[in-house]
């Protein structure tokens, strides 16, 4: 996503697509196992999710396909115009996720306004006010989260870019989660009088939290601290993801229109023994694919450099 605004050519280019060459598609994995998982684990809520809000879902698959498409055919053909499609592919579909994902979890951790037959306000009804701040926070905080990768994993003048882009999107990460947070406090929720729920005050520690680890990687990058910076934006995108589910709790889909209406854990679940396979399965194979997953990014840890040939050719020579 920040991709357009560190490169300089198309070295630059192919140096962001190739630092996370090794990982984007072990990444992009995960969030099909969550989709198989949740159908499986819970089926009435998956089944709700793409009755009532599947354009937006269709929109997040449909990026994610041109971004995995744009990282296998971008080097397929040696012609600029066919570069600069694929490039664009790879921002608009890596943009489109995040804003998306980030309008859809607001309104889940605001509510939705539900009926017997569940949501049924589509797209137009998932973009209000709060849900639109809620997605330029996960956009900016994703920005800040890719371009400290992007200094983390390369050098010269195209880490010092990464590195100014960071800041900019740091500031602006920290104010629009900071904004959402406070706003979704603010709003209070319907469902909390549901048996299990928890007090609201551990989501707002949760999202005070994140908050806080967004500032302090943000000086960190100030600093030239690029790993510990990036291990603050990770924090903070895990202690948000925390929060929203704490405050959804004990609902999968909160109603804002009154707690009856609520779909919750123990309505959408699946059959206990389908759980308990379920559970010895992840148990098993879990750890597996961390540790594999873990051991691809000690492999590519060392930063990309960019070829010596690029680097001293003359003005408007092309590099191999």
């Amino acid at each position: 996503m920040v991709s357009p605004l560190v490169s300089r050519d198309d070295t630059d280019r192919r140096l962001c697509m190739n630092a996370v060459g090794p990982v984007w598609d072990g990444n992009e994995v995960w969030l099909l196992v969550a989709g198989g998982a949740t159908f499986a684990a819970f089926p009435l809520w998956y089944g709700l999710l793409f009755q009532g809000a599947y354009l937006a879902l269709f929109l997040v698959v449909f990026a994610l396909i041109a971004r995995g498409v744009s990282f296998e055919f971008r080097g397929k053909f040696d012609d600029p115009r066919w570069r600069r499609v694929w490039d664009v592919a790879n921002f608009a579909g890596s943009l489109v996720a995040a804003l998306i994902w980030g309008v859809a979890f607001t309104n889940f951790v605001h509510g939705l306004p539900l009926s017997a037959a569940g949501y049924t306000g589509g797209l137009i009804g998932l973009l209000n006010p709060l849900a639109l701040v809620g997605g330029l926070a996960a956009l900016a905080v994703f920005a800040f989260h890719g371009s400290v990768f992007l200094s983390l994993k390369t050098s010269g003048g195209l880490m010092q870019r990464a590195q100014r882009v960071a800041r900019v999107a740091g500031g602006a990460a920290v104010i629009l989660l900071a904004a959402t947070v406070a706003w979704v406090a603010a709003a209070g929720r319907p469902w909390h009088t549901l048996a299990g729920a928890l007090p609201g005050t551990i989501p707002l520690a949760l999202g005070a939290l994140a908050v806080a680890a967004l500032v302090i990687a943000a000086l960190l990058v100030i600093r030239g601290r690029d790993g510990l910076a990036f291990a603050g934006t990770g924090a903070a995108i895990l202690l948000t993801m925390g929060a929203v589910f704490a405050s959804m709790y004990p609902a999968v889909i909160p109603a804002s229109n009154g707690a009856a209406l609520a779909l919750t854990v123990g309505a959408a679940a699946s059959h206990p023994y389908t759980l308990e396979v379920m559970t010895v399965v992840a148990g098993i194979f879990t750890p597996l694919v961390l540790l594999y997953q873990g051991w691809t990014y000690w492999v590519f840890r060392r930063r990309l450099q960019r070829p010596a040939a690029v680097a001293t050719a003359a003005p408007g020579a092309s590099g191999g």
